[in-house]
This record gives C-alpha cells, sequence and structure tokens, in this order.
C-alpha cells in the first residue's frame, strides 16, 4: 500500500497529517520528537519517491536516513534500515521477537537489512524508540 499523499505537486501539511493519520498522529509526533531529541543535528523533511509510493518523512543525520516515516490511511509505517553491527545488538536486546525475527528475515543488501512496522496505536512504541537508538548508535 502506498503513502495517502501521491501528489508530486502537493507536499503535505500537518492538517493533512493530521486528519489522514486520525489517533496515530500523536504517536507519529511522539516518534519525531523522540528522534529529533536523541540526534539534535537530525534533520527533518518530506521525500517524494515517485507515483508508485507517494510521499514520506525523512529524519536524517548528515550521513544517512535515520528513520523513514510512511503515512497510510488511519496509520503510519516506520521503516529502518541496519547494518550487521547494528542487527546483532538487536539481537541481544529485548526488543520484541517479532520484530527480531522479522529483521532477520529481511533480504540483505549493500546498506543492510530494512524494516517496516505498521504503528497502529501506541503497542511497538517502546520498540521503535530502541531501533532508532540503535540505528543512531550504529
Amino acid at each position: 500500500m502506498k503513502s495517502v499523499f501521491t501528489d508530486k505537486t502537493k507536499t503535505p501539511a500537518t492538517a493533512d497529517l493530521k486528519k489522514a493519520l486520525g489517533k496515530t498522529y500523536v504517536v507519529w509526533i511522539k516518534i519525531e520528537t523522540f528522534t529529533r531529541a536523541i540526534a539534535p543535528k537530525a534533520i527533518a523533511a518530506w521525500h517524494f519517491s515517485g507515483e508508485k509510493f507517494g510521499w514520506s518523512y525523512r529524519i536524517s543525520d548528515t550521513k544517512r536516513v535515520l528513520v523513514y516515516l510512511l503515512p497510510r490511511e488511519h496509520y503510519f509505517k516506520v521503516a529502518l534500515v541496519f547494518g550487521n553491527k547494528a542487527v546483532l545488538q538487536i539481537q541481544q536486546s529485548d526488543i520484541s521477537e517479532q520484530i527480531i525475527k522479522e529483521l532477520l528475515a529481511a533480504k540483505p543488501y549493500a546498506e543492510g537489512r530494512g524494516i517496516r512496522i505498521d504503528v497502529r496505536d501506541n503497542e511497538n512504541i517502546r520498540d521503535i524508540q530502541k531501533l532508532i537508538e540503535i540505528k543512531i548508535a550504529n
């Protein structure tokens, strides 16, 4: 499923995001605020990836994207990519077994293994925050 925002000529505004995400908007803000607090030099920006994918929100440091936030209708996805060192750290953490299994099942690419987590409520917030911490540390 692609972004709810597919018009290349219109960068999503806060009001658009609130309307699209509904109750999950507050979780989006928690994740964005958390990431920017532990990576104060990070830059957040909307990025249009083409008609097939639409708009995504990226929080990046000077070298790489730390986390992708992918808006959907009434929820969003958090996407992260991890190198081998970070994957090992995640395996040794207390992050949800399901998330670890999904990460290990992901095909490894040159930039690492990627995972997308559906966010429909506050349930995975602690695991997502730990994943972001590991991403920033590695």
